[in-house]
């Protein structure tokens, strides 16, 4: 399937509406200038443009995104080239999770800084990175899903802004977590199961990520993996899958 088309078909999800609209309950009325610092395929960026009079979408290659009042920038959240309070609004949802954890207290600090008083962050909550990972054929290690390096919790989003006051925040969508066993019956299998789909290659040599093949011995631990997870999910039942905080620079 086109990467345009993929993209295009996961806006459509009724998991991705309702997060995308619980976000937005937390942005203000708008005017100004806002930032959408990780803009990807502008969705959001267009709908920011519905209340500010500027959006600026950024990115690490330059987002296409027509739109009058939208200009599409490339730059790196961790290294922001503008000057302090420059936003009104800096909105900052599918990045965080990414960012290699030795450089996430600079992307926080630069979100902060260039933010005249709002900052609407939103990450993964407690993500399991044991769920999902794959094996990379070229390198043979482990990659986290989605290319997620990192999770999070409220405190710990607390402590990266630890300059900021939080207003508000909401928990939104599923998601379910695993188990020490089952992660490594299925990391013997090869993790047969892993988002091979996604746009990410490889976090340790880049190489695209490629489903290993069903052999027998791959279908069989792969459903004692399954099988061995059954009882974290029953007990745990549930649980938020995403986190949007609200916070404020006073």
């Amino acid at each position: 399937m086109d990467l345009a088309v993929q993209r295009a078909e996961l806006r459509k999800s009724p998991q991705e509406r309702e997060r995308i609209d619980d976000l937005f309950r937390l942005i203000p009325a708008g005017g100004g200038v806002a930032l959408d610092a990780g803009a990807w395929d502008g969705h959001l960026a267009r709908r920011l443009a519905d209340r500010y009079d500027r959006v600026v979408a950024l990115d690490l290659t330059t987002p296409t995104v027509d739109h009058e009042r939208v200009e599409c920038v490339q730059g790196d959240v961790t290294a922001l080239d503008y000057p302090d309070d420059s936003f009104d609004l800096v909105l900052c949802t599918e990045v965080l999770e990414h960012v290699p954890a030795d450089r996430l207290t600079a992307a926080c600090t630069e979100l902060a800084r260039v933010a005249r008083r709002d900052v609407i962050i939103g990450v993964p909550f407690r993500q399991d990175l044991r769920l999902g990972q794959t094996t990379c054929r070229d390198c043979g290690r482990r990659n986290p899903p989605w290319g997620h390096v990192n999770s999070f919790s409220l405190e710990k989003l607390r402590d990266l802004f630890g300059g900021l006051r939080v207003e508000t925040s909401s928990l939104v969508g599923q998601r379910v977590d695993t188990n020490a066993l089952a992660a490594a019956v299925t990391d013997l299998a090869g993790n047969p199961r892993g988002t091979y789909g996604q746009e990410q290659g490889c976090v340790h040599c880049g190489a695209k990520l490629v489903r290993p093949q069903w052999r027998l011995t791959t279908k069989a631990l792969a459903a004692l993996g399954i099988a061995l997870q059954k009882p974290t999910v029953w007990w745990r039942g549930p649980q938020p899958g995403w986190m949007h905080v609200h916070f404020v620079k006073e």
